[in-house]
């Protein structure tokens, strides 16, 4: 069987059209409880996740997102730092070409920032209160078909 980029992947005739979803934790915070919740919830949606762990740097994220095909990346952000990490993950995106990747995150992310965050390409900020099927709901309404099909 061959994975994305190569020959699809077919069983009984189907083609596997899972959305593909890493969720990124930057940065130096370790409050990661929240980012493993909604990695799980898209994972029981049908949907392919990648969870890159504590402490990943932007570089990292971008890398995990064309390596594994992405088709959407979900940043968690609790630290304060979200301006300088998302800004930081649009920009490694750009130099790599990747225009095609759904950029959402959460966390503690004051309101009057949301703008500014999405001028720089956020897709979706859900903060605290944002249940897990609102979360699964927008992702499967927002990411449209996947990367390579």
């Amino acid at each position: 069987m061959g994975g994305r980029g190569g020959p699809l992947t077919k069983l009984a005739g189907v083609v596997d059209e899972r959305i593909r979803v890493v969720i990124g934790k930057p940065g130096l915070d370790g409050h990661d409880r929240g980012a493993k919740v909604v990695a799980r919830a898209l994972r029981d949606a049908g949907m392919e996740v990648v969870y890159t762990g504590l402490h990943q740097t932007p570089e990292q994220i971008v890398e995990t997102v064309v390596q594994e095909d992405a088709d959407a990346v979900g940043l968690s952000v609790l630290s304060g730092a979200h301006m300088t990490l998302f800004a930081r993950l649009a920009e490694l995106m750009a130099e790599r070409e990747v225009d095609d990747v759904v950029v959402f995150g959460g966390g503690i992310i004051p309101d009057e920032d949301i703008p500014e965050l999405e001028r720089l390409g956020v897709a979706r900020i859900f903060t605290p209160g944002a249940t897990t099927t609102d979360i699964v709901d927008w992702v499967r309404a927002n990411v449209g078909s996947p990367a390579g099909t």
